[in-house]
């Protein structure tokens, strides 16, 4: 079965400020590994290869002031992917906070070969439903991608990096955005873990334009996480976050989701026929 990593980090660690770096690499044995595979996509390609992942989405998004990274990620990941357009997807981001030009900013990301962004609530310091309160560059932001048929992917839950608020991965706010922009494609990062995936499960439910993904939470905790996960198959992709913290290896993650026993079909869908039908393969 073909299994799409629908979220994994191929960053440019040179660009990470000391202390989130520390985080990152705190008792990792692969780091001359990442280290490689974050310079190299022919390094990525044959460690997915090796993991058992036929496609994956490289997430990236700037935070210049929480975690180090530019507006230079979009042209980083595009370029990196533009390797293997068969296999890998080009996520990158445009920070409200740091743009004259929201809009322009989308589209040039979207030229470069960026097919999703990613808005980070806890590292970009910016609630999702921000511009009900003022950020008019977060609502020029979601305009455009809607109009671009650019999926956003939106951090839900917790995070452990400096000057990380939480508060802000609360997914109810994202009820707004989905209200305000129905044509949008949402992703609900991480699905709200680990303490609102409730809010998750209903946005998901609510709106037919919001899909959530898996990553980043154990995969024997999914069914309790989600013991009703059955119901919204058609809108869960599976991601496993790698190399975020807990997070040992692409093929550990895949292979304890597999354990799960879910029903064939819905595995099938989680694995790759979703991520497919969100992110058509080009090559």
């Amino acid at each position: 079965m073909p299994v799409t990593d629908a979220h994994i980090h191929v960053q440019p660690w040179w660009e990470l400020k000391p202390d989130v770096l520390d985080v990152i690499r705190r008792g990792r044995a692969d780091l001359d590994l990442i280290e490689k595979v974050n310079r190299s996509p022919a390094h990525l390609l044959r460690h997915l290869d090796a993991e058992g992942i036929e496609r994956a989405v490289l997430v990236n998004y700037p935070s210049p002031d929480l975690m180090g990274f530019t507006a230079r990620v979009n042209e980083y990941v595009a370029q990196y992917c533009a390797a293997a357009p068969d296999r890998l997807i080009a996520m990158g981001g445009v920070h409200p906070r740091f743009t004259e030009d929201a809009a322009a900013e989308v589209r040039r990301a979207a030229d470069m070969g960026v097919r999703a962004l990613k808005l980070h609530p806890p590292h970009m310091a910016v609630e999702p439903n921000a511009y009900l309160h003022g950020l008019d560059a977060l609502r020029d932001l979601y305009a455009e991608a809607e109009r671009l048929a650019l999926p956003v992917m939106i951090h839900t839950g917790t995070s452990i990096f400096p000057g990380a608020r939480s508060r802000t991965g609360e997914p109810m706010a994202v009820d707004d955005v989905a209200v305000d922009f129905p044509e949008l494609t949402i992703i609900l990062a991480h699905g709200g873990r680990p303490l609102w995936m409730e809010q998750a499960f209903f946005l998901v439910r609510r709106f037919p334009r919001v899909y959530m993904d898996v990553s980043s939470m154990p995969p024997r905790s999914i069914p309790r996480y989600f013991p009703r996960i059955a119901e919204i198959a058609d809108k869960v992709l599976y991601g496993s976050d790698w190399p975020a913290p807990g997070v040992k290896s692409m093929a550990d993650n895949l292979r304890a989701f597999r354990e799960l026993g879910l029903p064939a079909d819905v595995e099938v869908k989680i694995l790759d026929g979703n991520a497919r039908r969100l992110f058509p393969p080009r090559g």
